[in-house]
């Protein structure tokens, strides 16, 4: 074989790579939209007293076991962002984004948008 046979060869599987590449990242973009279009439907506005927020594995959470099953493998051994908070008689643990986790005040009542077990935002804190 000569050398540009195999920088031809090489050419050609890095092409394959990109192109695998650019379809797996719409595939994964359409499935990030319908979950976002989910999370839209179902959200609720509700006041929350945040106990307590720390990053912390999903296995050593106090989430619900079929809840810890739903996950992914590989995000319940990751650390996520997740608050203890009271609502209303109960205390519940719930998952948040980054933005989210970084904004939450601790041991303040705020307002925020509910998805089930997931903050999706923070509407305002009362004082």
């Amino acid at each position: 074989m000569q050398i540009w046979q195999i920088i031809l060869i090489v050419l050609a599987v890095l092409a394959l790579i990109v192109v695998g590449l650019y379809f797996l990242g719409k595939k994964m973009q359409t499935k990030m939209d319908q979950q976002q279009s989910l999370i839209n439907q179902h959200k609720i506005t509700t006041s929350i007293l945040v106990i307590d927020k720390k990053k912390e594995r999903i296995i050593n959470s106090n989430l619900p076991k079929t809840v810890i099953e739903q996950f992914p493998k590989v995000y319940r051994y990751k650390k996520m962002p997740l608050v203890k908070a009271k609502v209303g008689p109960q205390i519940t643990t719930f998952i948040c984004d980054d933005k989210v986790f970084k904004n939450l005040p601790t041991k303040k009542v705020v307002k925020v948008d509910v998805a089930g077990l997931y903050i999706v935002s923070i509407k305002s804190s009362k004082k």
